[in-house]
């Protein structure tokens, strides 16, 4: 089920809330929670999907107290480390089974929805229970929950157990976090509806076929429509996500901090997709291996399964091993140096390095791939007389001159920062006259959300596929 549905908006949500407010006792809300949460998402899923769902719940639920019982002895390491090579030999198997099928167009086609969050939501709770960050959950109902709830089973974020192990035994919901939640979900919502699934059609029709015909300008205007796009379908999710959570009562850490504002490749990855970046720092990045090369090892580990986690296509492994090595570019300037240098130098960099990187994340065929390096660096000017500007792109991008410069500013810190001045404002009119603005552009941004939802069905969020 899509978040970005009718149904979902006017049908399963309101019976939802209706039916955990309902409830009085937590035990009870908890009980609405994972039923609601179990059928969300089973719809419209195989349902084949619920066993792998369900069994590595069982498994990780079992494991993790059987491994911190025993801990430091040799059945407690032999526990821990079966409960991890389990869970990544699953998600292995899903992921890229595809790969041996003769035939099969998309490898991840035998992936359940959601698995790779899952999976590293429970790794990551195996290993904070076994390093003594957390405490085993003893309800199993508690833990279940902690690993369907729908708001963020689907595509994340990845929430570590830690954050909300107090909110699974005792939670409330304030009227401030019914407001927010609320408004935070409607820009989420606004986000994939109106600007996502508006860019979406540029990138395909442009994409979608050869681009060897392509201009240069042509090329560079693409990718970038396609990197917003990435970013607004993804955050846009992430935003329901964390809107809906707060309205539960959760309170789910950020999974995106304006990512386009970053100066750097490090800072890129500091602020996208904050979950999964943090998840590799903490069980991957500091594994004693490699002796006095540890870090140029552990660093190429990395990124190439940043890359792996995305797809079993080799344009993910190469967009992963691609950011790893500005990463180690950075490391090697230092980053006293790289302050010093201009800050529009700074931000061309950066935005050149991640533009390129998201043409990367598309070309699935590298044939295709290597012919959008000839177009983004002009070379496709030599090797196949390709134009610098073609009238199509010009017209589409005339076209969708505003579509492409809201995006751009929406996806800059610039709302943000007028919210948080409002809200630290001593003038009382200024206060609630923004309050009141942003309350009502939030309902106006949901009334043209469900106009184009009953005239189109909203495409499915991209990273359901990972």
């Amino acid at each position: 089920m899509q978040f970005s549905s009718l149904f979902f908006l006017f049908f399963f949500l309101p019976i939802c809330l209706i039916c955990y407010f309902a409830a009085k006792k937590i035990q009870t809300k908890n009980v609405v929670l994972i039923a609601f949460s179990l059928v969300f998402y089973a719809w419209g899923c195989p349902w084949w999907t619920m066993i792998p769902l369900l069994g590595s719940t069982v498994f990780n639920w079992a494991i993790a107290k059987a491994a911190v019982k025993n801990r430091g002895a040799v059945a407690g390491k032999i526990a821990i480390g079966v409960g991890v090579a389990v869970n990544v030999a699953l998600l292995m198997s899903f992921k890229y089974v595809g790969v041996f099928i003769p035939g099969t167009t998309d490898p991840s086609a035998f992936l359940p929805v959601g698995m790779s969050f899952y999976t590293f939501q429970s790794i990551s709770y195996l290993l904070d229970c076994y390093w003594e960050k957390s405490k085993p959950q003893e309800d199993f109902s508690k833990f279940l929950l902690y690993i369907t709830v729908f708001p963020q089973m689907s595509a994340g974020p990845i929430v570590r157990y830690g954050s909300v192990e107090k909110a699974l035994s005792d939670r409330r919901t304030t009227a401030v976090d019914l407001y927010e939640g609320a408004l935070r979900a409607m820009v989420g919502l606004a986000k994939k509806v109106i600007i996502a699934d508006s860019l979406l059609p540029i990138v395909d029709s442009f994409f979608g076929k050869d681009v060897a015909g392509m201009s240069v300008l042509g090329t560079w205007y693409v990718v970038i429509v396609y990197s917003l796009y990435v970013y607004f379908d993804f955050s846009g999710y992430t935003d329901v996500a964390l809107g809906l959570g707060r309205v539960f009562g959760f309170r789910f850490d950020e999974n995106f901090r304006h990512p386009f504002a970053c100066k750097t490749i490090s800072e890129f990855w500091q602020r996208w997709h904050i979950s999964l970046g943090s998840f590799f720092r903490d069980y991957l990045l500091y594994l004693p291996i490699g002796g006095k090369v540890h870090k140029y090892l552990n660093l190429f580990l990395v990124w190439f399964c940043t890359g792996m986690w995305h797809g079993a296509t080799f344009n993910y492994i190469l967009w992963g091993l691609y950011f790893g090595a500005f990463i180690l570019l950075e490391q090697q300037i230092g980053k006293k140096r790289l302050k010093k240098w201009p800050v529009v130098l700074t931000h061309l960099y950066s935005k050149a390095v991640i533009i390129i990187g998201f043409g990367i994340f598309y070309f699935k065929d590298f044939g295709q791939l290597g012919q959008f390096f000839l177009n983004i660096t002009g070379l496709s000017l030599i090797t196949n007389g390709a134009p610098i500007a073609d009238p199509v792109t010009w017209s589409s991008l005339t076209g969708n001159l505003f579509l492409v410069a809201a995006a751009i500013l929406c996806s800059l810190p610039i709302l943000p920062a007028l919210k948080e001045r409002v809200q630290n404002s001593n003038n009382t009119l200024v206060y609630t006259g923004g309050r009141v603005i942003a309350s009502a552009a939030c309902v106006a941004m949901l009334v043209i959300c469900c106009i184009l939802l009953a005239s189109a069905n909203s495409a499915p969020n991209l990273y359901f596929a990972f």
